[in-house]
């Protein structure tokens, strides 16, 4: 029966084989991919993704701000959660219309 050290090195052996292996086929799939969006004329785009790779970024609000906090603090009163500042004025007692702009 072999010992624990050289079943371990047995094992570092085979998955530097697996991992030669996967970045063998890795390039052939990938190869294989590129030329049927090729031929079907078919952009990174269409799948879903970003050409360069990264995750498109959420988009912000483009509303305009209606209402100024006691810090200088926009908030542009559409729907979702409050910001901090309005729940601390309503809270208090006051109204956010005190803070329109």
């Amino acid at each position: 029966m072999a010992s624990y050290s050289e079943l371990m090195a047995q094992a570092q052996t085979l998955m530097a084989q697996a991992e030669q292996a996967r970045k063998d086929e890795l390039s052939s799939v990938i190869a294989d991919i590129k030329a049927k969006m090729k031929q079907f004329g078919i952009s990174v785009a269409d799948l879903g993704g970003a050409a360069s790779g990264k995750k498109p970024a959420k988009s912000k609000s483009v509303s305009a701000p209606k209402y100024r906090g006691p810090n200088g603090e926009l908030w542009a009163g559409g729907p979702g959660r409050k910001p901090e500042w309005v729940r601390a004025v309503l809270a208090s007692g006051k109204s956010v219309d005190d803070y329109l702009i």
